[in-house]
């Protein structure tokens, strides 16, 4: 048996089954948590992950629109060039 650490609800966990490291939802509050500790059995809340995936996804979509950017001012220099061309005329 363990204890959530996050609605202290008993946790029926098998010390045999699980190590160190290992992460697992608690039944009644659903939260992530990761078996810290072998002798007692021991949980913490689990890191979480998603935010890390979450900050790179940003970054992802942050270059998308210095892209877009790049693009107006491709446009802008087109533009540019055509009122170049009409003074030669």
């Amino acid at each position: 048996m363990a204890t959530c650490p996050e609605c202290d609800a008993e946790i029926e966990v098998d010390e045999f089954d699980v190590d160190k490291g290992d992460q697992l939802s608690c039944p009644e509050c659903g939260s992530n948590l990761e078996v810290v500790g072998m002798s007692p059995l021991e949980l913490d809340v689990a890191p979480d992950d998603d935010d890390e995936d979450d900050d790179d996804d940003d970054d992802l979509e942050d270059d998308d629109e210095d892209a877009d950017d790049d693009d107006d001012d491709d446009e802008d220099e087109d533009e540019d060039a055509d009122k170049d061309d009409s003074w030669d005329e």
